[in-house]
């Protein structure tokens, strides 16, 4: 944690065997919010590579970081929820672990967030000039494109691991594997508002993708059903108040 504050916003970052890209990671999230009460929280789901003593070794040098290790490998999504709900801050910034979000960017959608209006609750990073291959490039435009069009979520990017969200909002959202896809559909559903940001995007330079492009189009596709019915069955009681 740093200062003597509690912290503001947390960091969470999803790894996996990302050993070579962990630390440098690590360091360009402390210099991104330094001055902001602050807490990172890498989370590490059960990495077979040397990313955990990398990291728990950097903890000395970073007052401001926490590790979580999960015993069992369970996907990005759960390891974002697992971060979620250790996580202290009001406000959740979540960055993908390869590197290819650019920590830099990462205050400015804080910014826009906390100076929205109290219903808004999630702002997503909208990746430029994409480092990825053609394939993948491909691949991923036809997902977003089927999804906004079935769910409405406003989103033209929700792949974009760069995304900042308010902690009560996300702690309402329904869980399910694969749900970090899905947030600003499911934010909308609660009665949220969403909105984006345009957002840096780097090549990796170390490790590999986790997903080839047949198993990201079918998750992505495939949970589209359940999110569907998810919210045709939403009821808002909107106002609340207490008589």
């Amino acid at each position: 944690m740093s200062d003597s504050l509690p912290p503001r916003v947390s960091i969470v970052v999803p790894v996996y065997n990302e050993a070579g890209a962990c630390a440098d990671l690590a360091r360009e999230i402390a210099a991104a919010f330094a001055g902001t009460a602050h807490e990172i929280l890498f989370v590490d789901d059960a990495s077979r590579d040397e990313t955990r003593s990398i990291l728990v070794a950097l903890k000395g040098g970073i007052p401001a970081l926490r590790v979580i290790a999960h015993g069992a490998n369970a996907g990005q999504s759960r390891a974002v929820r697992t971060g979620v709900m250790a996580a202290s801050g009001e406000i959740i910034v979540t960055l993908d672990g390869d590197g290819q979000n650019d920590p830099a960017d990462a205050p400015r959608l804080v910014q826009l967030l906390s100076e929205g209006p109290a219903t808004l609750a999630l702002v997503g990073g909208e990746r430029v000039k994409r480092q990825d291959t053609a394939a993948k490039r491909i691949a991923s435009r036809l997902a977003n494109g089927i999804r906004k069009r079935l769910l409405n979520d406003q989103a033209n990017d929700t792949g974009c691991g760069l995304k900042v969200f308010r902690r009560e909002a996300f702690l309402r959202l329904p869980y399910f594997d694969h749900i970090h896809r899905y947030l600003p559909a499911l934010m909308i559903r609660e009665g949220y508002q969403v909105a984006f940001a345009p957002v840096g995007h780097r090549p990796r330079t170390t490790g590999a993708s986790k997903y080839t492009n047949l198993q990201r189009l079918w998750a992505a596709l495939s949970d589209l059903t359940g999110v569907m019915w998810l919210n045709r069955r939403a009821r808002l009681p909107e106002p609340v108040k207490e008589l």
